[in-house]
């Protein structure tokens, strides 16, 4: 094993809930030195959403694994000038305060990049740092409904459909932690100097949904929900098995789709060029789906499974998380790892998701309590004993 390729990067993570802080989580994962920061008595809001144990809150145990908890009252100029300090010893700065705000606290990234031009400043948005809408308050649903995700999501008689897990926060924080790898790659390499980095909750998962922007503009159509369908692909959809699961299958390539018609004792089909065309078929989908829906229905879970993996059709359960933990693909990878926590005795969370050749993600603690390491990381930018028990008798920290 090396050491983990971000170790030596130091980051300064100031924003809350889920986007921002899920960047900074990646970083932290491959090494990253992450020192979160948080308002004294309450904390990042994610410390009380979702479920919790024992008045701890569980979502907050894994976006919080590896970081360093600090507690600095920003509303206060002396805490503003701690995180500028702060700042000024990192890599990157992570932030999700309105733009307004921030040049108010003289945390924006011109006033830090005055003070360090190495800085990379990411900053996560609702709707991005120009625009009418720049200053308005923005969270995931709402860039899962403007960004196109909920109108093309749900039956097509049913209401457009939200997800029930942080779906935009989640691409959006991707977008951003590799947009951060690129502005570090080029100071290092290139520049000398950082740079500002604009992530939005919309953009990113937009980009995901571009089949509509594609489809609108070149016909004019504005694709709406087909439940479990997409129209450039059949077979594609749920199936109900006899054992009352469900089964996942994807026909998006061609040979796949024509293998499944074999599989089910109807190679008739494609033999037919109704079917065996892939935009003919398309058009037959309705038929297509009665077909492969009737031959699952009268077979269980396993004894369906057995026959699409002997012919590899492109088909899977639909898990339960409780069963997702069990598979054995996931077993063998070593998908899920159980943390210990002094809080909480444990943790089952998931590894951390990319694997890089001779290099383990690190997973070394769960989310801390609130301001576990504020003296640890002060101390560290110069602020002794003294200054520090000030600070805490004016309630800054």
């Amino acid at each position: 094993m090396t050491a983990l390729p971000l170790a030596g990067l130091r980051v300064l993570d100031m924003a809350s809930l889920a986007a921002g802080p899920l960047a900074a989580t990646y970083l932290g994962e491959l090494g990253a030195d992450v020192v979160k920061l948080e308002p004294p008595g309450v904390g990042d809001a994610i410390r009380g959403w979702g479920a919790q144990r024992d008045g701890v809150g569980l979502m907050w145990k894994s976006v919080a694994r590896n970081k360093r908890s600090v507690t600095v009252d920003l509303r206060e100029p002396e805490g503003q000038d701690v995180a500028r300090r702060l700042a000024a010893s990192c890599d990157v700065v992570v932030v999700n305060t309105r733009p307004q705000t921030l040049r108010r606290w003289g945390l924006d990234y011109a006033r830090l990049r005055a003070q360090h031009p190495r800085v990379v400043v990411l900053h996560v948005t609702g709707f991005g740092l120009e625009g009418p809408k720049a200053e308005h308050p923005g969270f995931g649903t709402l860039g899962e409904a403007m960004s196109g995700f909920a109108h093309l999501t749900g039956e097509p008689d049913g209401p457009p459909t939200l997800p029930a897990f942080m779906l935009a926060d989640g691409v959006a924080s991707l977008s951003a932690a590799y947009a951060v790898m690129v502005a570090l790659y080029e100071r290092d390499t290139r520049t000398g100097e950082g740079r500002l980095v604009d992530v939005n909750l919309v953009d990113p998962l937009a980009r995901l949904i571009e089949q509509s922007l594609l489809t609108w503009d070149a016909t004019g159509r504005v694709p709406g929900r087909t439940g479990n369908r997409w129209d450039i692909s059949a077979p594609r959809n749920t199936y109900r098995t006899a054992d009352d699961r469900w089964i996942a299958m994807s026909g998006s390539a061609p040979t796949v789709a024509l293998r499944v018609f074999g599989a089910i004792g109807r190679a008739d089909l494609a033999e037919d060029p109704e079917f065996a065309d892939p935009q003919r078929r398309l058009a037959r989908a309705t038929e297509v789906d009665a077909v492969v829906a009737d031959w699952v229905a009268h077979r269980t879970l396993d004894d369906a499974m057995a026959v699409f993996e002997a012919a590899e059709i492109a088909a899977a359960p639909v898990y339960t998380i409780a069963d997702l933990v069990a598979d054995e693909q996931m077993v063998a990878r070593e998908v899920f790892r159980r943390v210990p926590d002094d809080e909480l005795g444990s943790l089952l969370v998931q590894a951390p998701v990319p694997r890089l050749s001779g290099v383990e993600g690190r997973v070394d603690h769960l989310g801390p309590p609130l301001g576990a390491h504020t003296d640890e990381v002060l101390a560290e930018i110069g602020i002794d004993a003294a200054g520090r028990a000030d600070l805490r008798a004016r309630g800054v920290i």
